[in-house]
Order: structure tokens, then C-alpha cells, then sequence
């Protein structure tokens, strides 16, 4: 994926948390949640590593598991508690913006798949149905190829966007 519809995941995610919080904690919590979102593509680094795309921690392996969002959302509980928010609420959202990146990958219709059940099993899935085009890596994305991956990806994800972006309702005067 080519990232956009990661960010739109992790945008919802955060105008549902933040609820009808300031404009301050709205944009923090989206931005929060879809760096959350886009976390599992850290392993990028593996490239540069010259870790083997299909090994265990390769591009779309480990990071993009179930068990690695669960230890994520597990380390947020942890965090929110030091902050005073609520923590597994908290943990329920992390574990969707971090979880829903493999998940959403499976969806793709090229690489090798996704390690979802990660350290169970280090095989890469795909979902039955793959609707969305795979993007390509590094500066391919300015590639006409590229183009097109975001422009189906903004199109997949607008409710997403739609939601996160939709004007909020304005308080009514009380009476």
C-alpha cells in the first residue's frame, strides 16, 4: 500500500478518540494513531540492512503481525496509565491502527504477503479478495505507477478520510 490509506485508518481512529476534544487534541491524536498506523513499515530499514525481504524480520514481516500490534497496544496501556487516559481504551485503538497495517497489506495484489500470524507461523498471507494495488518502493511512488496506487488508495479510504475530515458539529448554546 502506498500509505495513504494507512494514514486515513489512523486519522478515523484518532477523531474517534479524541471525540469532541479541542482542535489541539484532535489533531495530536491524529496524527498519534497514524503514526501508530504506519509503524509496522519501520522495517523499511531491513532493506538497508540487507535483511532478505521474506525473512521473519524483512519488509512485511514481524512488524506487520497480529502479536506485534498486541505488544504495541500493550506498551500504550502502559503509557496512558502514566498519563491518566484511559488505558485500554487507549490499548483497543493501538492494537486497531498498528493491527489493521498487516491486515490491510493482505489486501495488496503484489510482494510476498504478510507475516499475520507472526511468531507462530513466519508464512505471508494475502487476503482471498486483493483489491488494491501494490506501490512501489522509494522513488517509484513518483512513478506514473505510483500515481495511480494513491489516487485507488484515496478512493478505497474515503469514508476514512471522510470521517476524520468531516467538520465538526459545534457545541449547542446551553439554554
Amino acid at each position: 500500500m502506498a500509505s495513504i490509506g494507512h494514514i486515513a485508518v489512523g486519522m478515523a481512529l484518532g477523531r474517534h478518540e479524541a471525540g469532541s476534544s479541542s482542535r489541539g487534541r484532535l489533531a495530536a491524536s491524529m496524527a498519534i494513531f497514524s503514526a501508530l498506523s504506519l509503524s509496522p513499515d519501520a522495517d523499511v530499514v531491513a532493506f538497508v540492512l540487507r535483511i532478505p525481504y521474506a525473512a521473519p524480520w524483512g519488509h512485511r514481516g514481524a512488524t506487520h503481525s497480529l502479536v506485534f500490534a498486541a505488544l504495541v497496544a500493550l506498551g500504550l496501556v502502559g503509557l496512558a496509565r502514566l498519563l491518566r487516559l484511559p488505558p485500554w481504551r487507549m490499548g483497543l485503538l493501538a492494537f486497531l491502527a498498528v493491527g489493521s497495517h498487516g491486515l490491510l497489506d493482505a489486501l495488496t495484489d503484489g510482494g510476498l504477503g504478510a507475516a499475520l500470524l507472526w511468531p507462530f507461523s513466519n508464512e505471508r498471507l494475502f487476503a482471498p479478495v486483493r483489491p488494491l494495488p501494490v506501490a512501489p518502493i522509494g522513488v517509484g511512488m513518483f512513478s506514473s505507477r505510483g500515481l495511480y496506487v494513491v489516487a485507488v488508495e484515496f478512493i478505497a479510504f474515503l469514508p476514512f478520510w471522510a470521517f476524520a475530515l468531516w467538520p465538526r458539529r459545534r457545541a449547542a448554546p446551553e439554554s
